[in-house]
């Protein structure tokens, strides 16, 4: 690869519901205008190709020498060969060779087209520019529909190693009587406030409420104190200097970080909510492309 081809690289993180894209300008890890977009209607391979295709184009418009991709995508996901093993989401991906397939719209070579996992990714976009730069031993944790987890040392994402659970995830640890993402996910808060009012409502809704609301906020005074013992059990032993949140309920880390602090005095680490936010895995697909 030449010098003027690792000028830039084009992004994407595939998200739950969207895929957003953009073109990232050079190891200072400036992003060009970002295309975002819901899944197509079709459910197809085919058509989901093309539709990250077009969003690529839509996303490099007006660049030149753009050297090739880096797609964030949730797992299970065979990264080194650019397949999907999801099952249970995008099932029509499953065992598609989703390298070969972009690699051939867009006119190039299938090295030009690599995966990373989206929680790895968001840490690595920390790292590179954001709450965790320049920390030795950092996580990220996404909180969302699911949780997600990821652990680095020097800048490079590890599976496995002292302190580190099995392949980095958190999310099925055994957690009073079930596991963690029971207690810490939208369900989670959703299903807590339902249960305290017996109103349904969205997580947005919820946190947007917490000052007037006193369900509201002892619902995510809750959830931060499942969040510091869960973190106490899962990361303490890996010693990391940072732990960066991410992810929707992110957004309402000042009615929950209180809670989970309080539990995690002793730890020595610090506790932040993303500084990227939603640009941190576009971002971390950068800091990986230009690794290599």
């Amino acid at each position: 690869m030449t010098a003027d081809l690792e000028k830039s690289v084009l992004v994407y993180d595939v998200g739950g519901s969207h895929v957003a894209a953009a073109v990232c300008l050079g190891r200072d890890y400036r992003l060009g205008p970002i295309a975002s977009a819901p899944y197509p209607a079709e459910q197809t391979s085919e058509a989901f190709v093309s539709f990250l295709h077009a969003l690529g184009l839509k996303a490099s418009a007006g660049f030149a020498g753009v050297s090739g991709a880096e797609l964030a995508f949730p797992g299970p996901f065979d990264f080194a060969a650019g397949i999907s093993l999801m099952k249970h989401k995008l099932p029509f991906l499953y065992g598609v060779d989703l390298r070969q397939a972009l690699a051939t719209r867009f006119g190039w070579q299938p090295a030009q087209t690599r995966f990373l996992h989206d929680s790895a990714a968001f840490l690595l976009g920390e790292i590179g520019a954001g709450a965790a730069h320049n920390q030795a031993r950092a996580v990220g944790i996404t909180l969302g529909t699911g949780i997600g987890s990821a652990f680095a040392v020097d800048g490079r994402v590890v599976t496995d190693g002292a302190g580190v659970p099995p392949g980095g995830e958190i999310w099925n640890l055994p957690y009073e009587g079930g596991i963690l993402e029971d207690s810490l996910s939208t369900r989670a808060i959703r299903g807590n406030y339902q249960k305290r009012t017996g109103k349904l409502r969205e997580v947005v809704d919820i946190a947007a409420g917490a000052a007037d609301d006193p369900d509201a906020a002892a619902v995510f005074a809750e959830f931060g104190r499942h969040l510091g013992i869960a973190l106490r059990m899962a990361v303490s032993g890996f010693a990391p200097q940072v732990v960066v949140l991410g992810g929707a309920i992110s957004r309402s880390a000042r009615l929950f970080l209180p809670a989970a602090e309080s539990r995690l005095q002793d730890l020595h680490l610090r506790l932040l909510p993303s500084a990227l936010k939603d640009n941190a895995p576009l971002v971390g697909a950068a800091v990986e492309w230009f690794r290599y």
